[in-house]
């Protein structure tokens, strides 16, 4: 009878824990990044009180949590406490939070000051201005977002993206081309699918979102830590696997694949793996997607292996492998593809990866030395054949156009940081990058029958082998001068091996505290990027040797200024305000009388292969104003209101100010979404998303109709370029699904159907000049396309 007892006791303390999930998590010091051992996690809006302890590595187990959004507080005596809502409990996985305190400004035995929001802070403590962090649960939600964070930024203020085609970040006006993205603390090449050198876009994110980590987006005046950019920083990171438990997840989506992922504890020192793949659903079950009616097959895998903190610190290997290729036959191709011409047969591969150790030791209580090296690589196969008299008895094809591109970059970073005292922190550090470029690319486009066999010639414009480095070394700290006002300041520098140019970045920013809800902040730095790569290396005809005359032009130069408002209204609202200013100069531009600027490349799949002897004269500025309503998700529901009105103008050689074709003037996003528990537990939740975004209409430069017939290709009048502009662009997207939590087992399932411009509203792509039908067509943007997705964890 004992035994059955015992067995019964079992069953209803298994079949109790099923009907509960998991919250555990990290808690450091954000100053040090020490583990904060004895810290008090209390589970809030419990009908019964759960709580717990961290253990002596600043580990915290909740468990017993019952299912949906949950909210804990973080305490710890002498820091002050942060209350984190928005936590979403399931009975798939374990959910997983890791939290920094930050030391209270005076020595107090007891905690007196609460952070609601603090998902409103960027996660690095040395970001003043223009920075917010976001996490995968952001990136998965919204309507229209396709799993994508390049995606996601467009909802955030300041950022603009009206092109359906490709996840490029236009961030307050700057090129794409101005945007670092860093993986882990490295930088790392455009992460995205069907990628082309010097780009930051492409048309599907390599990024797998169920792998990252809450991370940071900067839009201006950067910490000292970052360089090589002038336009904005994505600075992402993976999350650990599950220490304790062994989980997978099964997913398909028409846009993020098939995807397969599993996580689990690695070692007796808490360490994990974290591993995920995904193939293209499109290439399974064939069609087209995105404004073409060709295939794409893309793939890629993903990892985040921990070993555990040991002896000689932690170790950790990180990487992402992808790659991806697609076939427009012209046979196949309608005149209205985004991509792709009838008369050609293009093909079309990429690949792109980055694999990295990092290492992470303690150097004494309050400090400690973090070191990453990694090797990254970026390629991209072109090749388009031309016909010739298509459909007639004398159809034959050439080939037009081949470009053969490879990056590969070998990276060290290695970064000190020290608590000095619970008012002052310090880092320093040095970046050092090797890029071998390898650019190969000939094209008859636009040139001359030299030779005489009745076709125009094939042109090299790039074909080099080189090798450059990049070493920024940086020091920068953070001064809480009183309880309300915190300065962080530094110095970043940057050299080029290939121009041998050295010059420093003084960066600074302010944080008043006015009052317990309102802050104001102010930013200030300076930031140089060298020209891309594919202007740099261009080959121009000189005597008749081929010589790189773009390769010695020095680096563009960004002044940001920024001044921010931010207030809390009422319990999860947020409102900010921020007005910036950008000067910016050293531009590459012709020598002579021009409208052309480096300034205006970077939102397409390619450069300008005929801008050759370049000087840095050109110059540009941005300015504008940003507004954002925020509702974070609580009570079952929230909302985010966002609008950008800024300017974004340029020179070039001809001294003549233009629009820049990133100046859309203004961009408006309202996001919303709401839950409803569901079932007779309340356990399931059925979720309404939904967008609508407003943008004007980018600048673009008009076609000369009459002598791009004579010639036989498009020509542009440049002498009016970025003179006229698209209409505005809308779009609305609609998202709702199911989420089921399982009853007995540690499962869950979700559904949901994304509607993507729900109206079918006609975007304009572009104007160009079709050789086909000898006139000027416009191209639209995709239409109205539902994505479908299902995703399983256990």
């Amino acid at each position: 009878m004992r035994k059955l007892i015992y067995v019964v006791f079992i069953l209803l303390n298994v079949f109790a824990n099923a009907q509960t999930g998991i919250i555990k998590g990290l808690v450091t010091d954000k100053q040090s990044e020490s583990p904060l051992p004895g810290a008090t996690i209390e589970l809030l809006q419990s009908t019964t009180p759960i709580g717990i302890i961290t253990d002596d590595d600043g580990y915290f187990r909740l468990e017993n949590v019952p299912f949906g959004r949950q909210t804990i507080r973080i305490s710890f005596i002498g820091f002050e406490s942060i209350t984190i809502p928005n936590i979403v409990v399931t009975s798939g996985k374990d959910a997983v939070v890791n939290v920094s305190l930050i030391e209270s400004f005076a020595q107090l035995d007891e905690i007196i000051i609460t952070n609601k929001n603090a998902k409103a802070k960027a996660i690095n403590k040395l970001a003043s201005v223009s920075a917010r962090q976001f996490g995968v649960e952001e990136v998965t939600r919204f309507s229209g977002g396709r799993s994508d964070v390049g995606r996601l930024a467009a909802n955030f203020a300041g950022v603009s993206s009206p092109d359906d085609s490709r996840n490029d970040i236009v961030i307050r006006g700057n090129s794409p081309t101005g945007l670092l993205w860093r993986l882990e603390g490295v930088p790392i090449p455009s992460p995205n699918h069907f990628s082309t050198a010097g780009t930051t876009g492409g048309p599907v994110s390599a990024l797998n979102p169920n792998l990252l980590k809450n991370s940071d987006f900067i839009t201006s005046a950067f910490p000292s830590e970052y360089g090589n950019a002038i336009g904005g920083v994505f600075d992402l990171g993976f999350r650990k696997g599950n220490i304790d438990d062994y989980e997978f997840t099964g997913q398909v989506g028409v846009f993020t694949g098939v995807e397969a992922m599993a996580e689990g504890p690695l070692g007796k020192n808490k360490g994990s793996f974290l591993v995920a793949g995904r193939y293209s659903l499109i290439s399974l079950v064939g069609g087209g997607a995105g404004g073409t009616s060709a295939t794409p097959n893309y793939n890629d895998v993903s990892f985040n292996i921990d070993f555990g903190k040991g002896k000689l610190g932690n170790f950790s290997v990180f990487g992402i492998l992808g790659n991806s290729d697609i076939e427009f036959l012209g046979d196949d191709i309608d005149e209205d593809d985004l991509f792709a011409a009838e008369d050609e047969n293009t093909f079309v591969e990429s690949g792109f990866g980055v694999v990295g150790l990092k290492h992470q030791i303690a150097v004494g209580e309050n400090s400690f030395l973090r070191t990453i090296a990694s090797s990254s690589f970026s390629t991209n196969d072109f090749k388009a054949d031309r016909f010739i008299d298509k459909d007639t008895p004398q159809e034959r094809s050439i080939r037009y156009t081949e470009a053969d591109n490879t990056e590969t970059r070998l990276t060290f970073s290695t970064l000190f940081n020290t608590k000095l005292s619970n008012k002052a922190t310090l880092r320093t550090g040095v970046l050092v990058e090797n890029f071998r470029v390898e650019l190969l690319e000939r094209d008859r486009e636009e040139q001359a029958d030299i030779n005489g066999d009745g076709d125009p010639d094939l042109f090299t414009f790039r074909d080099i082998d080189e090798n450059l480095t990049i070493i920024q070394p940086y020091i920068q700290g953070q001064l809480r001068l009183t309880e309300k006002l915190t300065l962080n300041a530094g110095i970043h520098a940057q050299y080029s091996s290939l121009n041998e140019q050295f010059v420093f970045e003084p960066r600074a920013g302010l944080n008043y505290k006015i009052s317990k809800n309102h802050t104001l902040s102010f930013g200030y730095g300076l930031h140089h990027q060298p020209v891309s790569l594919p202007l740099l290396f261009l080959n121009e005809e000189i005597n008749g040797q081929l010589v790189q005359t773009n390769k010695e032009l020095d680096f563009v130069r960004s002044s940001h200024y920024v001044l921010g408002y931010d207030v809390r209204i009422g319990n999860g609202w947020r409102g900010k305000a921020e007005v910036y200013y950008q000067d910016i100069d050293n531009a590459a531009v012709e020598s002579f009388s021009s409208s052309y600027s480096s300034l205006t490349e970077g939102a397409d799949f390619g450069f300008e292969n005929d801008r050759v002897s370049l000087v840095n004269a050109g110059t540009g500025f941005n300015q504008g104003i940003e507004l954002t309503l925020e509702k974070f998700f609580s009570k079952g529901y929230y909302g985010l209101l966002t609008a950008s009105f800024f300017e974004s103008k340029y020179e070039g050689s001809d001294g003549i100010e233009r629009n820049t074709p990133f100046n859309n003037g203004q961009v408006i996003n309202f996001l919303a979404g709401k839950e409803f528990k569901m079932g007779k537990a309340q356990k399931n939740v059925l979720f309404f998303d939904t967008r609508l975004t407003f943008s004007g209409g980018r600048y673009f430069t008009p076609v000369d109709l009459a002598a791009s017939q004579q010639a036989g290709f498009e020509i542009l009048q440049e002498d009016i370029a970025f003179s006229e502009q698209y209409d505005d662009y809308f779009r609305w997207d609609v998202k709702f699904g199911y989420k089921i939590n399982s009853k007995s087992k540690k499962q869950s399932h979700q559904f949901y159907i994304d509607l993507q411009n729900v109206t079918g509203n006609e975007n304009v792509f572009e104007r160009r000049y079709n050789r086909l039908t000898n006139r000027v067509d416009q191209v639209d943007q995709t239409g109205f396309f539902p994505d479908v997705g299902y995703r399983f964890q256990f």
